[in-house]
């Protein structure tokens, strides 16, 4: 078979009536007939003519939609990359549990989203109409931020550590230092709440810092989630 090295590859993008080519561990496959690959964008993020052996990885669907297109070629290694050691209990977990593989992150990520976002809503609620249950349930949805966070944290370094490979980009240098800030926030109001229950009651300096500290919770989850979202949808740039 025809050996392609990164430059040979990268011309074949599908621009100009070229053939759509993509790598993937090694194999190059023509998927010139796959409407998905049609101007040789997919999705709106994979580029042709690259090889995508990591970026499948996070994808929704496995390799095995690769076999449906002829392999044309193989990709010509310049030297030999070190196989990438998984820990043995890491190696178990992924093998016998699949769902390991295939993005735990998005899913428990919604769960802190609407917990962070509840908190600052409910302590306004109680500010407008003076109902104290308001005020006690921003502090329940609070607590499930805290801990709903933390594992939606644990499955995003996994996340990134597995399908990504720990690549550092633009969404991940934003989301993890802000993803902290914002745990950290959380713990100092959930405790300062626990130590003071009338914290929210009458107006005082403690009040008021602790209410802009609650309400700074909307934009730092809503930044969080709005990169974290670009790396599943990106947006199209004009």
């Amino acid at each position: 078979m025809q050996e392609f090295d990164p430059q040979t590859l990268a011309e074949h993008n599908g621009q100009d009536g070229k053939k759509i080519l993509i790598a993937h561990e090694g194999k190059v496959y023509d998927v010139s007939g796959s409407k998905m690959w049609k101007g040789g964008l997919h999705m709106r993020r994979h580029n042709a003519g690259t090889d995508l052996t990591t970026d499948i990885q996070a994808a929704p669907h496995g390799t095995e939609v690769l076999e449906r297109y002829p392999q044309v070629g193989v990709v010509k290694k310049e030297e030999e990359v070190a196989e990438r050691k998984i820990p043995r209990i890491v190696a178990w977990l992924l093998e016998t549990n699949p769902f390991f593989r295939r993005h735990p992150h998005p899913m428990t990520v919604h769960f802190p989203i609407v917990f962070f976002l509840a908190n600052p809503f409910f302590n306004v609620l109680y500010i407008i109409t003076g109902n104290k249950s308001f005020e006690t349930t921003a502090f329940h949805c609070l607590a499930g931020g805290i801990l709903f966070g933390a594992i939606a944290m644990a499955t995003g370094f996994f996340t990134w550590w597995y399908n990504y490979m720990a690549r550092m980009m633009k969404p991940i240098a934003i989301k993890i230092p802000l993803s902290l800030a914002l745990l950290v926030v959380a713990v100092i109001l959930f405790f300062w709440r626990l130590n003071d229950p009338e914290i929210m009651d009458g107006v005082q300096s403690g009040s008021l810092i602790y209410l802009l500290l609650s309400l700074a919770l909307f934009p730092m989850v809503s930044i969080v989630g709005w990169f974290g979202a670009t790396m599943t949808f990106p947006v199209e740039k004009k």
